[in-house]
């Protein structure tokens, strides 16, 4: 009975050691997932700013093709309105018409080139 009763003990005591194992390998899994948890919220957080400002780099791009239409179409229509009532390129007011529709488009073009390069 006694061999019996210390060989009882011993598997109680590994059942216990087993125990305190899985506890310890249980612990290293709660800190792991909580450690992946933390990553994949900051990437997720990371995700989202990302999204946003390239929803708002393509909102700001459709203003400016809207702000871009609104300024150059009526100087576009002045030239096209010019030429077609019978004035000359030669006419003072035919050449600031077109020197208009040449650098309106141009300046606008050299300052998205300045903004890109400033961003890149």
């Amino acid at each position: 009975m006694t061999a019996q009763a210390g060989k009882g003990s011993a598997n109680g005591s590994d059942a216990l050691r087993g125990l305190a194992a899985s506890l310890d390998d249980s612990d290293r899994d709660r800190t792991v997932a909580r450690n992946t948890r933390r990553v994949v919220m900051a990437s997720m957080g990371v995700m989202k700013d990302q999204k946003a400002q390239r929803k708002r780099t393509r909102s700001l791009a459709l203003a400016a093709l809207v702000i871009l239409l609104l300024i150059i179409g009526p100087l576009a229509w002045l030239v096209v309105d010019y030429f077609n009532s019978g004035g000359h390129i030669g006419d003072l007011t035919g050449e600031f018409t077109l020197w208009g529709c040449i650098l309106c488009p141009a300046l606008l073009a050299a300052a998205l080139v300045a903004g890109w390069l400033r961003k890149r």
